[in-house]
């Protein structure tokens, strides 16, 4: 049995790892102003710089799942969080472009262990009926990062400039990296992994889970709540700075706004989460999400700042709400001992959006003589196809990977 103190102390690690994890890859959103500069890169170079971190991500969500119940959690994180510094340290010293796009594409693939691992490790150490709420702790350390990124990435940017930036990060993470080794230890007899041993000696498991219609509906939403999450993170500060006028400093006091938001609603999501009954999670996710299109609508089309910051800050709880719902049906629904195999498949839908989308915005903003609207719209679209499979999620056909817990 995983006493408490354990439980608590691995989750403040995991709140650890996750919080440096975000700061590296938000961190380039706003750095990416002066590389771009530095570099003298197009629109479409910016997308590619953008993306190139979801490829490697997204190529490494299904091997690291598979890897963390081959070989443990544990040892995935390590490895993970040590090469996801390496490669952060590493892109201050970038040269050119090709150089940029490669370190933080092999950044992305150290980072991509980190997810499915950490999930397989909250369900090994905390009962079903309390890994909505760690999710959301664990989660929440990426809305705090978000609200204090903008302030602190427009100080260091303009004091020790992003190539040290970089550095320093990568420093920290290596710091989080011995953390890691030498508190998170997993005791063998844990209650929550033996109650859920059965199923796992199944042939063929990957294969049963990559046909299960709950997962092919889990995957599309995915990739849909992540393209909206991920194409206004990467682009709205390039947005608000050559189409709405902020000056960096104003950019960075201004997102902390959406950022205090992300941090309660992930807090609220956890805690109602686990209090739906079963069943209803489909249809609150997808109200969220006709709110989520609703409200983006209403972003690009705002007359003021204040107004889109509004807008941003009410959609920013929505995607939160749905971003949290997705990992909780896996963790709830699927045994200790293929939810690392599990999250990695559907979170390579979110990563895959990650990648896309990026590129796919700065296209649309290249073409279109730098006019944002279209890419609006295409994640409008996102919110519906959300919507549908959310709606559709069908549990009785996954019923065969539900825990007895």
């Amino acid at each position: 049995m995983v006493s408490a103190k354990q439980r608590n102390l691995i989750l403040f690690l995991l709140f650890l790892g996750w919080a440096i994890g975000n700061f590296d890859r938000y961190f380039i959103n706003y750095a990416i102003l002066s590389i771009t500069e530095d570099l003298q890169l197009s629109p479409t170079s910016t997308g590619l710089i953008l993306s190139s971190f979801f490829a490697g991500y997204a190529l490494m969500q299904i091997p690291g799942g598979w890897l963390a119940d081959k070989f443990g959690s544990r040892k995935v994180l390590i490895i993970s969080v040590l090469m996801w510094s390496i490669f952060t340290a590493l892109t201050g010293a970038v040269w050119s472009l090709a150089s940029m796009i490669a370190i933080r594409f092999m950044f992305g693939i150290g980072e991509g262990g980190f997810q499915p691992s950490s999930s397989k490790l909250i369900t090994q150490t905390t009962p079903s009926s309390k890994r909505a709420w760690a999710m959301s702790v664990m989660l929440s350390s990426g809305g705090i990062v978000a609200l204090l990124v903008p302030l602190l990435s427009a100080y260091m940017l303009t004091s020790i400039g992003w190539r040290v930036s970089f550095v320093l990060l990568g420093a920290i993470g290596l710091v989080i990296t011995i953390l890691y080794w030498y508190f998170i230890k997993i005791p063998v007899n844990s209650d929550y992994v033996e109650m859920e041993q059965e199923g796992t000696k199944q042939q063929g498991i990957f294969m049963q889970i990559l046909k299960t219609p709950l997962m092919l509906n889990l995957f599309i939403a995915y990739y849909s709540i992540y393209a909206i999450n991920w194409g206004l993170a990467t682009w709205l500060p390039t947005y608000l700075v050559n189409v709405r006028g902020l000056d960096l400093i104003s950019l960075g006091w201004m997102q902390t706004i959406p950022g205090l938001a992300t941090v309660l609603a992930i807090f609220f999501a956890g805690y109602v989460i686990d209090r739906l009954p079963q069943g209803r999670e489909k249809v609150v996710g997808g109200i969220a999400c006709i709110f989520i299109g609703i409200l983006l609508y209403l972003m690009f089309n705002s007359p003021s700042v204040m107004l889109f910051i509004t807008y941003q800050t009410i959609v920013i709880v929505f995607i939160s709400f749905v971003m949290l719902l997705l990992p909780a049906v896996i963790l709830k629904r699927f045994p200790s001992s293929i939810t690392g195999t599990s999250m990695g498949i559907a979170n390579t839908g979110g990563q895959l959006a990650g990648f896309i989308t990026p590129l796919a915005i700065g296209f649309i903003v290249q073409t279109f003589n730098g006019s944002y609207n279209a890419a609006f719209w295409m994640l409008i679209i996102f919110a519906i196809i959300c919507m549908i499979s959310l709606l559709t999620l069908n549990f009785r056909k996954g019923e065969i990977f539900q825990t007895q817990s």
